[in-house]
């Protein structure tokens, strides 16, 4: 019995580094696509491209990964990408955001459909939840026995950046930027010193709410379908 616990413990585990892993690309694959679509796909040429990739490389990001999000913004072989947003809500009224990048709407909008379905959700019209979410600019910073990071600097630091708000918890700092002026806060801290685990623009939940326990499978299974689709880019929520 106890190799079988033994077992299914090192799965567990492995199954969360693999997913956190599928998010992280999910991530770098939106961002190779943002950066291409805005200075184009040579690198040489494109300081934020060449920037990404080598974030992706460090990541172990594979390369056909990297090629493919490049060639969704530069069109080639032909494709045409759209950016979709799909809005609705999930088990326990949740509002799911869901932010896609496909070349076939019908077969995106109906995989997206038949997830909430699946896990006791329905998809809404465009506008129906996006109301409940704020597009702001987001610093991770960790803290732990190696990090040593005055927290009353750090706060002054970021106002100084011009963030808007910095909110402290055991294992990290997360500071909240304008989306406009997010590069010049993030780029004011990092030349102090900082270095961060997330940085990126994201949507942010005005109002987050508690899921009851007999729903909160249900809803992580229902983002992780929705994740581990191949079209979409990110997925938002309104849970705590």
């Amino acid at each position: 019995m106890s190799g079988h616990s033994k077992w299914h413990n090192i799965q567990g585990r492995k199954n969360a580094q693999d997913a956190k892993r599928g998010k992280i690309f999910q991530k770098l694959a939106r961002d190779l696509y943002t950066a291409a679509k805005a200075g184009g796909v040579d690198p040489d040429s494109n300081s934020s491209l060449r920037l990404v990739i080598d974030k992706a490389k460090a990541a172990n990001m594979p390369k056909d990964n990297i090629q493919r999000a490049l060639d969704k913004a530069s069109g080639a072989n032909g494709a045409n990408y759209q950016e979709l947003t799909y809005e609705g809500y999930g088990p326990a009224g949740i509002a799911v955001l869901v932010e896609a990048l496909t070349d076939n709407t019908n077969r995106t909008a109906s995989s997206v459909r038949s997830s909430f379905k699946h896990f006791g959700g329905e998809l809404g019209t465009s506008g129906s939840v996006s109301f409940q979410f704020d597009r702001k600019g987001y610093l991770e910073i960790e803290r732990d026995e190696d990090t040593e990071i005055d927290e009353d600097q750090l706060f002054e630091d970021m106002l100084d950046a011009g963030a808007e708000d910095m909110k402290t918890f055991d294992d990290q700092f997360e500071i909240y930027t304008d989306p406009k002026s997010f590069p010049e806060v993030r780029d004011a801290l990092a030349a102090k010193g900082y270095q961060f685990s997330i940085d990126e623009v994201t949507m942010v939940a005005q109002n987050p709410m508690a899921v009851p326990e007999d729903k909160q499978e249900s809803l992580d299974n229902l983002v992780a379908e929705l994740e581990e689709n191949d079209d979409v880019q990110a997925v938002f929520t309104t849970a705590e």
